[in-house]
């Protein structure tokens, strides 16, 4: 994926007066002197940079850049739940219970480690009659999240859930088990990007391109999860989980010294 660059650049330079001029004329230069401390803050460095020992024809050049880097999910989410009714509230809980036991098992069994698997949520409501004066029975849910650390037992997973009793099921969400590491490569990216652009407009303005001054992290953030859906049938079929790609990307903000 081509990176995507919005670039914006501030140089600012400040000339001397032509020797002569009168005392009002240094009133003159201190203002504008004054004026490029202030051109320089707004560009995006800071009054540090502008300490002892510091010399600079111009203010600095400031752009964004972005990066990008391609990854194949390697770890699904599924969330498998259970609806259950009774004449009471006690009754359509306690078979549901029982049913999810069922699920959990079944789930741990076929390699789901105990830590990947979180109850999301357990609910349980009254069932009202047809014209709704009169409540006939009471129905709960109860659904588990379970986290697939290998994508190829993902189908046999989703299988023997359903098999065991889940009849609500949703997902995949598919993400990538080293999301961090591939963040770090598309910073590295977007910064190689911000260099490149500053370059660029360093030779076209005719300076040298110094040190980074400052650098902000203006985007990004890692995976965008993909989310979707299956329906769970009286008979499961063979779930087939094709983890496709996803872009990690990253955006910065970087102000580079000139000279």
């Amino acid at each position: 994926m081509r990176n995507a660059v919005a670039v914006a650049a501030v140089v600012l330079a400040v000339a001397a007066l032509a020797a002569g001029c009168s005392g009002d004329d240094e009133g003159t230069d201190a203002a504008a002197v004054g004026g490029l401390e202030s051109g320089v803050l707004a560009a995006g460095m800071s009054a540090e940079a502008l300490g002892a020992g510091g010399t600079f024809s111009g203010a600095g050049i400031t752009v964004v850049g972005t990066g990008s880097v391609r990854t194949v999910p390697d770890v699904a989410e599924w969330s498998f739940g259970v609806q259950t009714s009774g004449d009471t509230a006690a009754a359509a809980l306690g078979a549901n219970s029982e049913a999810m036991d069922r699920v959990i098992a079944a789930l741990r069994d076929a390699g789901v480690a105990k830590d990947d698997l979180r109850t999301e949520q357990v609910s349980v409501y009254p069932r009202t009659s047809d014209d709704g004066r009169s409540i006939v029975g009471y129905d709960a849910s109860n659904t588990v999240r379970a986290t697939i650390r290998n994508l190829d037992q993902a189908g046999a997973i989703v299988d023997t859930a359903v098999g065991a009793g889940a009849n609500q099921v949703y997902g995949p969400s598919l993400t990538v088990s080293d999301a961090e590491a591939q963040y770090g490569a598309a910073v590295d990216a977007a910064f190689d990007d911000a260099r490149a652009r500053a370059e660029a407009i360093a030779a076209k303005a005719g300076v040298t391109l110094g040190a980074p001054v400052a650098i902000v992290e203006t985007g990004g953030g890692g995976v965008v999860p993909y989310y979707g859906r299956a329906v769970a049938e009286a008979a499961a079929a063979d779930v087939a989980v094709e983890p496709g790609t996803q872009d990690v990307g990253a955006t910065l903000t970087v102000t580079f010294a000139i000279s």
